[in-house]
């Protein structure tokens, strides 16, 4: 039962919501593979490397200790029975033995049950393995035992918490055992030394490894990027751009599918071309006769009355719409086939727009200039008016007229804008919006081919320029035209 006042910190839905992850690109997955593997062997061979190592240089120490220990403890059984022949005390017996520095020694006589023992460090003595002393001590010849010193004085503070390694030795003939401590500082020091430069190289030996990883995914990726850039090249119209091949079986057959897939995009695209073109040509004759036909109908209005009145308004609408799609087609089918030029002539481009918007019956419309918009420069006089004619055109048959032209120079290129006080372009229709017959939806019912933001596309690119909408501050939409400004001739 829930409380007053109590309030779920997640609902369900938020709670079994997960972000969507993001899955590596192929080039970041090679690089990681290789800086993994180069890592675990680095790290497996320096692991096995450093066991070799420890292993070895500890056995090394134990054989040179043993040597040692079974050399002292036989000069000390030389000593200890001197000593007693001559009546002088065991206890210099130990004196004579020489171990090694931070090293110590340690006696061990029994005479019935009387044990002494005799040390050269005597406050360390007292640190060797219990266990070793008890197994040596009941008749074991000899036996080793790594310990750790915890020094009881303060006098060998230094030497607390080092490794040591002892051994014990049975002396026949004198009831005794000898031990000694030999220090493993140095194996440890060596070890140190071994285990950073395995691990120096390990660092190195990865970093070499994501390189290499690095490397080779770039070299990988190089035949899909010129893929990607020939697709994108596809794209965007140039139907003739095609792969190479490589000395390289499978490279080939990718490159053989995509030219064998660009033939066939650019066979049908020019096939559709041509029949676009064709059915133009054919439908242009009939298309003037039923002009001139419905012309002479049209001078004759008043002879019509009623109902026949406003059909002949209809079918004189529908004709001249009918003969506007054909002549946009007609024009898009050259833009297709290249057959237009580029002709560059020296224009002032504030006043020939200002000229064209006349022209078109856009006297008033505001004209709006930026720095640079009144300096000549290289334009097109015929696909500037085809430009900006659409796009006036598009604004009185879809938004109520356009509201203002803005032209500005901006990086060297001329922008040219067309605004609107209309309903605006969604999103999704400005993805599409400079497409063939492709309409928003506030034009579905409105007078208009479906042609004119097409062509204003087509003229822009055949110019190296762009063109796209945007929104209008304050509502509506705003059509822009970028074109480089080439140099005036």
């Amino acid at each position: 039962m829930e409380h007053a006042g109590e309030v779920p910190l997640l609902s369900p839905r938020i709670q079994n919501l997960h972000l969507p992850r993001r899955k590596p690109g192929l080039r970041a997955q090679v690089t990681i593979f290789f800086l993994l593997t180069g890592l675990v062997v680095s790290m497996s061979l320096s692991i096995i490397t450093y066991a070799v190592a420890r292993n070895y240089l500890i056995s090394q120490r134990q054989k040179t200790a043993q040597s040692q220990a079974f050399t002292n403890a036989a000069l000390v059984q030389t000593r200890v029975r001197d000593l007693q022949d001559r009546g002088l005390s065991q206890v210099r017996a130990i004196d004579s033995v020489t171990t090694e520095r931070d090293g110590f020694s340690l006696l061990v006589l029994v005479d019935g049950a009387t044990v002494t023992r005799f040390s050269n460090r005597p406050p360390l003595e007292a640190t060797l393995p219990k266990d070793l002393l008890a197994r040596v001590g009941s008749g074991g010849l000899s036996g080793t035992q790594q310990f750790s010193l915890q020094s009881p004085s303060t006098r060998f503070a230094s030497l607390d918490g080092q490794p040591y390694l002892a051994v014990g030795v049975t002396v026949p003939g004198i009831s005794a055992s000898y031990y000694e401590a030999f220090p493993l500082s140095g194996v440890q020091r060596t070890l140190r030394v071994i285990a950073t430069s395995l691990i120096i190289a390990s660092a190195v030996t990865t970093a070499a490894a994501a390189g290499l990883g690095l490397w080779n995914s770039r070299r990988l990726m190089r035949p899909l990027s010129r893929v990607a850039s020939a697709a994108g090249e596809l794209a965007a119209g140039a139907l003739d751009v095609r792969l190479e091949r490589e000395d390289d079986p499978d490279l080939d057959r990718l490159a053989d599918s995509f030219n064998a897939m660009a033939d066939a995009v650019q066979t049908r695209i020019q096939r559709e071309a041509r029949f676009a073109s064709d059915v133009s040509h054919e439908l242009r004759s009939p298309i003037t006769a039923l002009s001139a036909a419905v012309d002479m109908l049209d001078a004759r209005r008043d002879e019509f009355q009623g109902r026949t009145g406003q059909a002949l308004d209809v079918v004189v609408t529908q004709v001249r719409r009918f003969d506007r799609m054909v002549l946009d087609l007609l024009e898009l089918a050259r833009l297709d086939a290249g057959a237009t030029e580029v002709n560059l002539e020296p224009l002032v481009p504030e006043g020939t727009i200002r000229r064209i918007a006349q022209r078109y019956g856009y006297a008033d419309v505001p004209i709006v200039t930026g720095p640079g918009a009144n300096d000549p420069v290289g334009l097109d006089k015929l696909r500037l008016e085809r430009i900006v004619g659409n796009l006036l055109d598009n604004a009185k048959h879809h938004a109520d007229g356009p509201e203002r032209i803005t032209v500005d120079r901006i990086d060297g290129d001329i922008h040219i804008a067309v605004e609107d006080a209309g309903p605006g372009v969604t999103e999704e229709e400005k993805l599409r919006i400079f497409e063939r017959f492709a309409r928003g939806t506030a034009a579905r019912h409105r007078v208009g081919t479906g042609l004119g933001l097409a062509l204003v596309a087509e003229h822009a690119a055949a110019l190296g320029g762009r063109a796209w909408v945007e929104d209008r501050q304050g509502g509506g939409a705003r059509f822009v035209v970028a074109v480089p400004a080439g140099a005036p001739k």
